[in-house]
């Protein structure tokens, strides 16, 4: 296998590290979406390994590590990979990884399906085996959320992952979902930590409250995956007011409700999200938002012709370039 020839290559003691890769047979980074994509998927990586205690996968646990989870070399071995080589991919280096040899990181990384598929997107490699076996969201959902036009749209996990949304949603949120990590582009995440979110979302208490009761009762079927335990983990260090209401282990069933909330641009708009379940086993569900008064019928259209956070930030990137 080509990753073992090159993971058994001795690692360069006295070279610079640019001529040690080219050397060994890679390409040495350059600025792009390529290399921000290999960048990326580091940091997914040592994320997803920092959260995983030795005893979850089988090792005898560790009584001091200067780092939290599991080492480099640890995931190496347990993946059936050369550690130089898996050094390579969370350092953002350009090398080749088989469909194979990622299935098996992500199952070392004990990954959940929606991270499986993040991880092989930011692998730009194909998954016919995660994607029969994960319900990966089909591209009809894309073309669905697409045709609902004005009206703000998204589907999410249970997790509160977004996997998918519409510019209208994106303009309704006021920032760049495309450019946040998958491990922060989360509902819940966001509720806590962004102060945009709190500011527009004017029944913020309410709305906390629920989704953290939501998140308990959902977390029940998944008490052992680290992705949910880390999202936790996470929110508790980030949120004394997360902390508050974690501890009250209140549960609740998601219900279809209506929101306010207020858009820094066209106003306050009252919002009725309803949820429209696509995947039970896994709790993914579309959730759409319809104005509840004529006022803001007339605000979301508004809302529709205004450029979207993306294409914002794709202008700046633009003109920064063009200057």
């Amino acid at each position: 296998m080509s990753t073992q020839t090159l993971a058994s290559q001795p690692e360069p003691a006295a070279q610079p590290a640019a001529q040690a890769a080219t050397q060994a047979g890679i390409r040495t980074p350059r600025p792009g979406p390529a290399a921000s994509r290999r960048r990326e998927l580091g940091e997914f990586l040592r994320s997803r390994r920092e959260r995983i205690a030795p005893e979850d996968v089988g090792l005898p646990p560790a009584s001091r590590r200067r780092t939290p989870g599991l080492r480099r070399e640890e995931v190496a071995t347990l993946a059936g990979v050369g550690v130089t080589w898996y050094t390579w991919l969370e350092q953002g280096r350009d090398i080749n990884a088989s469909p194979q040899v990622l299935g098996s990181v992500a199952r070392t990384l004990l990954l959940d399906p929606h991270e499986r598929e993040h991880l092989f997107r930011l692998a730009d490699a194909p998954d016919g085996a995660g994607q029969q076996d994960s319900q990966a969201l089909p591209p009809t959902i894309q073309l669905v959320l697409d045709q609902l036009g004005v009206y703000p749209a998204c589907v999410r996990n249970a997790r509160y992952d977004m996997l998918a949304f519409n510019d209208s949603y994106e303009r309704l949120m006021a920032r760049c979902l495309q450019d946040r990590t998958f491990e922060d582009r989360n509902s819940l995440w966001c509720v806590f930590t962004s102060p945009e979110s709190r500011a527009a979302m004017i029944d913020w208490e309410d709305a906390a409250r629920r989704m953290v009761a939501e998140y308990r009762a959902a977390m029940a079927e998944h008490v052992s995956e680290p992705a949910w335990k880390c999202l936790v983990s996470r929110l508790l260090k980030a949120s004394p007011e997360f902390t508050e209401l974690w501890e009250r282990h209140e549960v609740a069933a998601p219900e279809n409700r209506t929101k306010r909330w207020l858009h820094p641009q066209v106003g306050l708009l009252e919002l009725n999200y309803t949820n429209l379940w696509l995947g039970q086993r896994l709790g993914t569900r579309m959730t759409t938002y319809t104005p509840a008064d004529a006022r803001t019928a007339e605000r979301l259209r508004e809302l529709a012709g205004l450029p979207s956070p993306h294409q914002v930030r794709c202008q700046a990137v633009a003109s920064a370039a063009a200057s």
